[in-house]
């Protein structure tokens, strides 16, 4: 059976409050049948030498301390009664705003998550809690509306190419003086917008992979990681300077392939001619840590943000050539988020981008804490 928190208080207020009756009740009792204190003296003798009256009998006495005993039990009823009373009327007034929270709180859905609790009063324990539901549902919020931008950007990019394929078929079976040069063309677009969707497709699942967090994880270097991404390049543009010091981490190893990628791919495809690339890594403080700089065009430090959002593109600041799907710093944030790292990113004074990524080593107790003992994959 349900006990309410406000029962439970009220009997708790009011045992206390009767055991405090109870022992000053015995303790009253016990002072005036064997007091510490003498009794007073005799009164003095009447004049004309008669004998002061004698002392009240053992039975009087005797009499007076069983009327103190009931009353002192009616007392202690009284008292029961008003501790009992007093106390749910506490635990009342403790726990209405408790219960106000509780009235919002089911008025809360997940199509109406602006109401907040805002709760007002002195800064105690409810008001903590209440505060500490309002960060929540400012982050459930948040992570809903993001998911709700995510789902219809992921929409409309996926149904763009798939419009495009059916456009260019329907035309091209509509046309009944088509030879075999102008449908092979059609075809070659229609494969050209599947390896789109392909690409698309498969960024999504990178990113919602990275996102779950990591399921293989081992040691790996990402010096190592970072030369194969590179691989052999002659003279082509931009160019590319690498300084690859030994960075052993711990994760997920086909992840950590992916992060090198996509920003390999993203320094490459945001450039400007003549321009240049800067990989580096090495061990600072501890971590593994990759550091990617490019030349390009100027980017305002406060339109950063939307680069780390899926299908977000600064077109004013930034122009794609045309492959772009605008998931590639969105996907390196959710790996390195899954893999506990830190990632920074900061606009060059003199144009193009900096992205630092910094894991955690194989050797770094918090692993083990946090995803168990290494494993293989």
């Amino acid at each position: 059976m349900r006990q309410p928190i406000r029962s439970r208080l009220t009997l708790l207020y009011g045992g206390l409050f009767l055991v405090a009756a109870v022992l000053l009740v015995a303790l009253i009792y016990l002072l005036v049948e064997y007091s510490p204190f003498p009794a007073p003296p005799a009164a003095p003798a009447a004049p004309g030498g008669s004998a002061p009256p004698a002392p009240a009998p053992l039975a009087a006495s005797t009499e007076h301390l069983r009327r103190l005993l009931v009353n002192s039990l009616i007392a202690l009823a009284a008292m029961a009664f008003a501790a009992l009373l007093l106390g749910r009327l506490m635990a009342g007034r403790v726990l209405r705003p408790l219960a106000e929270m509780t009235a919002t709180v089911r008025r809360i859905t997940a199509d109406r998550l602006d109401r907040r609790l805002a709760a007002t009063g002195p800064d105690d324990e409810l008001k903590e809690l209440a505060d500490t539901f309002d960060e929540l549902l400012d982050r459930l919020e948040a992570a809903f509306t993001a998911q709700r931008r995510f789902v219809a950007n992921a929409s409309h990019e996926l149904r763009t190419p798939m419009t495009l394929q059916r456009a260019m078929a329907e035309v091209a079976l509509a046309d009944p003086a088509a030879d075999t040069a102008s449908l092979r063309e059609v075809l070659e677009r229609v494969v050209a917008a599947g390896r789109h969707q392909e690409r698309l497709v498969e960024a999504l699942l990178t990113l919602a992979r990275g996102q779950q967090g990591l399921r293989h994880r081992r040691p790996f270097d990402l010096a190592a990681i970072t030369a194969q991404a590179l691989g052999p390049r002659a003279d082509a543009e931009p160019r590319v300077e690498s300084s690859l010091r030994p960075a052993p981490a711990f994760g997920d190893h086909a992840l950590a392939e992916r992060l090198v990628a996509n920003l390999l791919d993203n320094a490459l495809r945001h450039n400007v001619p003549g321009g240049w690339v800067r990989v580096e890594t090495s061990v600072r403080s501890g971590r593994a840590t990759l550091r990617v700089s490019n030349s390009g065009p100027v980017i305002p430090a406060d339109r950063l943000p939307l680069l780390l959002q899926p299908f977000q593109r600064l077109e004013s600041a930034r122009k794609a050539d045309g492959d772009g799907l605008g998931l590639g710093l969105s996907i390196v944030a959710a790996i390195v988020e899954a893999h506990h790292g830190t990632l920074e990113v900061r606009p060059l004074r003199d144009g193009g981008l900096e992205v630092i990524v910094a894991l955690d080593p194989p050797d770094d107790p918090r692993n083990r804490r946090r995803h168990g003992a290494p494993a293989a994959e």
